[in-house]
């Protein structure tokens, strides 16, 4: 079986870690009723998508 030659080093093993991190959901304003919601996605307090009633409440 391989063996590394050398330690991978601190600076190295940061920078390949740079992009492992959480990402922040896209979320935008019901122009209908102004509550937080997902971009192309249902609104889920109102039910209206592009100005169309797809989920009744």
């Amino acid at each position: 079986m391989a063996v590394p030659f050398r330690r991978t080093s601190k600076t190295a093993k940061r920078k390949r870690r740079t992009h492992f991190k959480l990402q922040v959901p896209g979320m935008i304003e019901c122009p209908r009723c102004g509550e937080m919601k997902m971009a192309h996605r249902v609104c889920p307090s109102c039910g209206y998508y592009k100005n169309k009633v797809v989920v009744n409440k």
